[in-house]
């Protein structure tokens, strides 16, 4: 079965859920102490809590697409690390050196403890000893 990735073009209302910046109206937004008091952490305790290759299958099935210009799908990029190699890392690419491309940066100043819960949810799913963020 194959899946079809859409692209909307055009004006998104404010009306919807903010999902990735929920945390940015706060001053403290980049704390422990906010991340914390806002749920944080949450899902990495749910996701530890539940085989690894179901948290994989979770993330393949919802479709959930890379922040890159690409759109890969993460379910798919996390099944390509080989098997019989260890340890096996998590790289994330942050630098925005490109230019036009300023998307990730207020991510991981405003709210970075998202990014890492990120992180320890996608080594727990793929398998992975470490992660390294540049």
């Amino acid at each position: 079965m194959s899946k079809t990735f859409v692209h909307a073009p055009g004006y998104v209302s404010g009306d919807r859920p903010k999902i990735v910046t929920s945390r940015f109206e706060y001053a403290d937004s980049f704390t422990l102490e906010r991340y914390l008091a806002t749920d944080g952490y949450k899902g990495l305790r749910a996701a530890l809590s539940r085989p690894a290759n179901e948290i994989h299958e979770d993330v393949k099935s919802a479709t959930v697409l890379g922040r890159g210009g690409a759109g890969f799908p993460a379910g798919t990029k996390w099944g390509l690390t080989p098997q019989q190699v260890w340890p096996r890392y998590l790289v994330v690419n942050g630098d925005e050196s490109e230019p036009g491309t300023y998307k990730d940066r207020l991510l991981m100043e405003r709210d970075p403890h998202q990014l890492i819960e990120g992180c320890l949810i996608a080594c727990y799913a793929a398998g992975l000893s470490q992660c390294f963020l540049y």
